[in-house]
């Protein structure tokens, strides 16, 4: 069985949003609200700073609390390990956006919870996300960690990675990409 994850590599992330557009436009994402987001990240003191631009989702965690939590079980995990939401069994109590440490929810405006799933509708059309479809500098890459010969577990293989808030246990199925990409400067 497939479990998928994507990689985000923070040396080629801009920060362009075009993976926020898209994922409005495939997903009906209603104007106030995101299933995803870029972030800038700045540290240091001038003229000793650095930046890091990645975007951010659903880490669609092999441990999410967000479904332990749920009273109804419209929280769940699908084939692949997409954590997603049923409309329908959701009462809009907002105990899976409380237990997610990523923030990675939110309240639609028809009183369900809604969140990235990682296009799940497109991957087993056997296409990719369209977030990923979409990237002008292709630093985002979704594959089957399962498959060693994936580009995703390739990736995972030769690249540094970090996880975020691996501390919270979740078991986190997004990566980001730093240090040596191997390509020329």
């Amino acid at each position: 069985m497939a479990r998928y994850a994507m990689a985000i590599d923070m040396e080629k992330c801009v920060a362009c949003n075009a993976c926020v557009i898209a994922c409005k436009d495939e997903n009906n994402v209603p104007d106030g609200h995101a299933r995803e987001w870029t972030v800038q990240k700045v540290e240091g003191v001038f003229p000793n700073l650095t930046m890091e631009n990645y975007s951010e989702r659903c880490h669609h965690c092999a441990n999410p609390p967000c479904v332990y939590c749920c009273p109804t079980g419209a929280s769940h995990v699908e084939p692949g390990g997409f954590v997603k939401v049923t409309p329908q069994d959701c009462i809009g109590c907002k105990a899976c956006i409380a237990a997610c440490p990523y923030d990675a929810r939110y309240v639609h405006p028809d009183g369900y919870v809604d969140k990235c799933t990682f296009c799940d509708h497109r991957v087993k059309e056997g296409k990719d996300p369209a977030c990923v479809e979409i990237c002008p500098t292709f630093c985002l890459t979704f594959g089957d960690t399962d498959d060693q010969s994936s580009e995703i577990s390739q990736l995972l293989k030769k690249r540094n990675y970090k996880r975020l808030k691996e501390d919270a246990g979740t078991d986190p199925r997004l990566y980001f990409l730093y240090g040596k990409t191997g390509r020329k400067r």
